[in-house]
């Protein structure tokens, strides 16, 4: 299962690492539990949390980039909620291991989760890697509360990004 979760945890960073300019995220809590089929295996969900306040004139532009790396990383983009409040993309890893998910919620905070298939059960750890901003794990995490020239702008995109896909 660790092997597993870090694989989720190198996706979260790779996912947030294509984005140009860079976002504010923190982990969020994680969880695992054991595979209802099979007692010997487990599985992970590792989480992610978006700290940049991203206007609802930016938001269309940020999921599409995000998509757009993933399907460029060889993952399967399996459903598209386009609901114009809470919008979602979810995708396959195409590895047997892994899916994740890309929702915004309350405010446009985006979230972004990533479960692992059932595996060889073992203890997990928190996540090693540093959040890029104010790490929350542990605590209650905030509304988005970092604001970006670019993506707390309320002007709507004319061009693609710099660095965008």
């Amino acid at each position: 299962m660790q092997e597993a979760a870090d694989k989720a945890d190198t996706l979260i960073r790779a996912t947030f690492s294509s984005v140009k300019p860079s976002l504010e995220w923190t982990h969020d809590e994680f969880d695992s539990g054991m595979c209802k089929e099979t007692p010997e295996l487990g599985d992970v969900t590792r989480r992610a949390v978006v700290m940049t306040e991203v206007s609802e004139e930016r938001r269309g532009a940020l999921l599409g980039h995000i998509e757009r790396a993933w399907k460029k990383a060889g993952y399967v983009i399996t459903k598209v909620n386009p609901d114009k409040r809470f919008p979602a993309i979810y995708a396959d890893a195409n590895d047997g291991v892994l899916k994740m998910s890309l929702t915004v919620g309350y405010k446009g905070q985006f979230f972004l989760d990533v479960q692992t298939a059932c595996v060889k059960k073992s203890t997990v750890v928190p996540p090693k890697a540093a959040a890029n901003g104010t790490d929350y794990y542990g605590t209650k995490i905030p509304e988005p509360n970092v604001r970006s020239d670019f993506w707390s702008s309320r002007e709507l995109i004319r061009t693609a990004p710099q660095g965008g896909s």
